[in-house]
């Protein structure tokens, strides 16, 4: 299987993808759009949020390369498309660290990344026990307890950008007992 990533409009994923499925029911292909949990306060209230982990990407699962020539030109015509990535002109399929960290979201993590479980070790380092942070520990850059929330940097195509993705503290880190 190869993997493409589409740039379509910011905040309209879904409905590009809804419009492409009505417009062309007999196209089969995958189209992934991962998005994230995460606790947002508004006016002075936690209110749980669905937001994107790649804001305007939308990703494709092809079987066979020269497929997407086949179907780019569908992709194209739908409203709400601006390029394929690399370019519309040099069409390139996901590898390397870009396909790993895609494939994070996609496949691990689910249509929707959860809240992750972390502790804390004896050194104020992060433990992750379970979740889409899970083997991300690498990338995060900063790290905010009072929202719990990690922010961790992605990158894709040579182009990086931070998101947050929530957490729940699991308490102290455990300390070995006394020997006996």
């Amino acid at each position: 299987m190869k993997y493409f990533a589409a740039q379509v409009k910011t905040r309209g994923e879904e409905k590009y993808i809804k419009l492409f499925r009505a417009l062309y029911p007999q196209c089969t292909i995958n189209i992934y759009f991962p998005k994230r949990k995460l606790n947002v306060r508004r006016r002075g209230v936690m209110v749980p949020s669905n937001l994107a982990v790649f804001p305007g990407y939308i990703f494709l699962e092809i079987g066979d390369e020269d497929s997407i020539l086949r179907y780019h030109w569908l992709f194209r015509k739908t409203d709400g498309f601006y390029r394929f990535l690399k370019s519309n002109q040099n069409i390139r399929p996901l590898e390397n660290r870009d396909l790993e960290t895609v494939l994070h979201f996609i496949k691990k993590a689910g249509p929707l990344a959860g809240i992750s479980k972390v502790y804390f070790d004896e050194k104020s380092r992060i433990v992750v026990i379970d979740g889409p942070l899970m083997g991300l520990e690498g990338d995060i850059v900063k790290v905010d307890k009072r929202k719990g929330r990690a922010k961790i940097k992605l990158d894709l195509y040579d182009d990086s950008f931070t998101i947050d993705l929530g957490f729940e503290m699991m308490g102290p880190a455990a300390q070995p007992g006394p020997k006996a």
